[in-house]
């Protein structure tokens, strides 16, 4: 545990293969995906039948790209749109929420934070079978008080948006609390003691300080609302996220189209987390 501590030489071979072999279990998966999306064969599987761009800028079938595949361009695109709905929904209440468990005291206050915390360990299918049977009963009842059809509570993005949105502010709350919690107070109390009123104060200190948390917050919440499949598949209409999308493609027969989604996917997810990074350093 001190490491200016002399250790056996078996111990540091066993520990430094078991670094190894975890890191290994981690890349290997992704690096057979990302090699077999530029295979030149119908099956994302040996034996390897050459190199090809077709998977990516293909134009004709069989082997359409996927910058040439409209569905699947459709579903990128909706699930960007769902992304950054919920991770703008869940920036907003979860820096409001973060100030509400920093800074006040009140009657129930650690009840409200069990029942924050309760969508993170609920599954994501029980979570959205209850999101969807909830909606569908309010909406039946006001359908039959009034006739009143209201399509937000039917399945479509706008549910789905709901239903991410349910579980992912939950982390965002998280996020931006943690960071909240090592700012010091007396630079408010200076900014009010110069003529500044709460807002203010607020507005021009205390968010600029959490701002790197903020912008993490969202990154984080756009990818995982991007990702996401268990609640969306409950609440998902006619207008399919990229993984259920990707997920009906499978059941009708994998082939290299989807490694090279896959591919796209783990490229974006590192870019966003690089420049996650170099805005928090800078």
């Amino acid at each position: 545990m001190i490491p200016s501590m002399p250790q056996p030489r078996a111990y540091r071979l066993i520990y430094t293969g078991y670094i190894v072999a975890f890191f290994v279990y981690l890349a290997l998966p992704l690096t057979v995906v990302a090699v077999f999306a530029f295979n030149d064969s119908q099956f994302p599987s040996l034996p390897w039948q050459g190199f090809t761009w077709n998977w990516f800028f293909g134009d004709t079938r069989p082997q359409i790209g996927v910058f040439h595949e409209r569905p699947i361009l459709r579903a990128i695109g909706t699930s960007a749109f769902v992304g950054i709905a919920v991770s703008a929904l869940s920036l907003a209440v979860g820096t409001t929420n973060a100030f509400l468990f920093n800074r006040y005291q009140f009657r129930g206050r650690g009840l409200l934070y069990v029942l924050m915390l309760l969508p993170l360990v609920i599954p994501g299918i029980v979570l959205g079978i209850s999101i969807l049977v909830f909606s569908s009963r309010v909406a039946n009842i006001a359908w039959d008080a009034a006739q009143w059809d209201v399509t937000a509570l039917r399945p479509g993005l706008m549910l789905v948006i709901l239903g991410q949105f349910s579980f992912i502010t939950t982390i965002a709350t998280l996020v931006i609390s943690a960071r909240l919690q090592k700012f010091d107070r007396t630079l408010e109390e200076a900014a009010l003691n110069l003529g500044a009123d709460r807002l203010t104060a607020i507005r021009t200190i205390t968010i600029p300080y959490l701002m790197p948390a903020m912008i993490g917050a969202f990154v984080v919440a756009f990818l995982m609302s991007f990702e996401n499949f268990n609640t969306t598949l409950m609440l998902v209409g006619s207008d399919a996220p990229l993984t259920i999308a990707m997920f009906d493609r499978l059941k009708e027969g994998s082939t290299p189209l989807l490694n090279a989604v896959s591919l796209l996917l783990m490229l974006g997810s590192s870019l966003l987390a690089l420049v996650m990074i170099a805005f928090q350093r800078k």
